[in-house]
């Protein structure tokens, strides 16, 4: 869930890397990194922080260059220090610059095979570092002084034949270009678009549509499934699928909580598919329950809003906004550490009590994760004077991790892991919980003008499209992603910087 852009301008690009870095800081809280080149040389900022925190005026300033690449990240392994801030770079060949979202499932692999037989150093453990090695490795053996676009489009067909997972990526060649692709399945997203300036034609790559429309940028399009594009430093663009068998498969989860509304991802408005979330949870709760006694609507802020109030208008039901959200702390989904994200729901909405005192209250969100947020939630509820709580979740029930990029917990984590829906009512304190169902959140998404036959619901379904997740590796990932690991790294992390400082 970490957020992308490139531009290749015909000015100074900092300005337009930081605004549209803001604009993504929903994909990533965790560090920010701008990296420009100019006359053959790299200019490079980043760490730890929020877009704000990291890029102050004197970095700016020395941020030149009409062309560059930009990074918001959250850590997906429960490593958060500023040496994974990206993007990364690499000297040989040309000297290349990387920012990639998503996560690589075949990454222990391609980290042997880099320096056993690639004879390159990784210096970190992120997957993009290793990422960054593949293309670099496989744009070397083009042997070219000067490499044209064919030479980046063969790069990227072998990355696709040695990468396995989902990603989308934008990398620099230093005095060349900027390239962004996506993984096969298509599962991360990424858009580019154009704007017309008076000094020619500029480009941007981004992981959502919204970077685009702020800075001025026309959508082009969404690349393809295992599609590449290519623009040289002088502004010409190229395109080329660089996959052998491509397949639509992007994450829906996407829709249900990572993008913004207002982002079109695949042909499909993120905005539009929440409405039909809340239709659809309507029609489930007319079915279920045609005498229900709901006097109010109240969403959670902030995902949930757009289905809550469809589903208040479906229902004929009153819409309420009931939680005031301090909008200076961040999503607490990402927040290692059960107390850590505890105390953050506190501090991040308080309730007003005059909508919740003696009211039966439909509370709406986007999902139910680990189950921490929506307790203490209910419980305000019940504190501000509820006659009764019911909680309705737009997504499905959460019940396996996911492997592709979002750094959601582990299985056991997931309060509805091997949990019946009543278990997780009970658990979380309410008096009825209502999830949607997998069959209509699928047409929810995929339902409008752009037809899309499959989506990535690993998270819900447990079926991971890439086909190489076992047993095993799911393992793996749980003890790397468990709170007791994360709070571990997060300590160590912690004294690695200061120590760096």
């Amino acid at each position: 869930m970490c957020g992308i852009v490139g531009i290749v301008g015909k000015s100074n690009v900092n300005q337009a890397l930081y605004d549209a870095l803001t604009v993504l800081q929903h994909r990533g809280q965790d560090a920010a990194g701008i990296v420009t080149s100019h006359d053959g040389r790299l200019f490079l900022r980043k760490d730890n922080g929020l877009v704000r925190d990291v890029f102050h005026q004197r970095h700016m300033q020395r941020l030149v260059g009409h062309m560059g690449i930009g990074h918001v990240r959250y850590p997906t392994a429960g490593s958060s220090t500023s040496a994974e801030a990206q993007p990364f770079y690499v000297n040989s060949p040309y000297g290349i610059t990387l920012a990639h979202n998503g996560n690589l499932t075949n990454v222990e692999q391609l980290a042997k095979e880099i320096y056993e037989s690639d004879l390159r150093h990784v210096n970190t453990s992120s997957d993009s570092e290793v990422m960054l090695n593949v293309f670099a490795h496989e744009l070397a053996q083009r042997g070219k002084l000067q490499p044209t676009e064919e030479d980046v489009f063969a790069a990227v067909t072998d990355v696709h034949n040695r990468c396995v997972g989902g990603y989308s990526v934008v990398a620099m060649i230093t005095g060349y270009g900027i390239v962004g692709f996506r993984d096969p399945h298509g599962i991360r997203p990424i858009v580019f678009g154009q704007r017309h300036t008076d000094e020619g034609v500029e480009y941007m790559i981004a992981s959502e549509s919204v970077s685009l429309d702020v800075l001025g940028f026309t959508l082009i399009r969404d690349l393809a499934p295992g599609e590449a594009v290519y623009i040289t430093e002088d502004g010409k663009l190229h395109t080329r699928q660089c996959a052998t068998n491509p397949s639509l498969t992007p994450c829906i989860f996407e829709h249900v909580y990572l993008a913004r509304p207002d982002s079109i991802i695949d042909g499909i408005s993120v905005y539009k598919a929440r409405l039909r979330m809340g239709e659809k949870l309507a029609e489930k709760i007319l079915r279920e329950r045609p005498d229900h006694d709901i006097d109010v609507v109240i969403p959670i802020p902030d995902t949930s809003r757009t289905a809550a109030l469809e589903l208040a208008n479906h229902l004929g039901v009153k819409f309420r906004e009931g939680f005031v959200k301090n909008r200076y702390i961040g999503r607490t989904f990402i927040m290692p550490g059960q107390a850590a994200r505890k105390k953050s729901v506190r501090q991040k909405l308080n309730a007003i009590e005059l909508e919740f005192r003696g009211k039966n209250v439909m509370l709406v969100d986007d999902s139910i994760v680990r189950g921490t947020t929506c307790k203490q939630i209910i419980q305000m509820a019940r504190e501000a004077g509820a006659k009764n709580v019911y909680f309705c979740s737009a997504a499905p029930a959460v019940r396996y991790p996911n492997v592709y990029g979002i750094d959601m917990p582990s299985a056991h984590e997931l309060i509805a892991h091997n949990r019946s829906t009543q278990d997780v009512a009970d658990l979380i304190g309410a008096d009825w919980l209502i999830y949607q169902d997998l069959p209509d959140l699928i047409e929810a998404v995929g339902g409008g003008k752009i037809k899309i036959e499959q989506f990535d619901c690993a998270v819900f379904d447990g079926k991971y499209v890439t086909g190489d997740i076992d047993e095993a590796y799911l393992n793996k990932i749980e003890n790397a992603r468990n709170d007791a690991s994360k709070v571990k790294t997060q300590a160590v992390s912690a004294i690695i910087d200061l120590y760096n400082n």
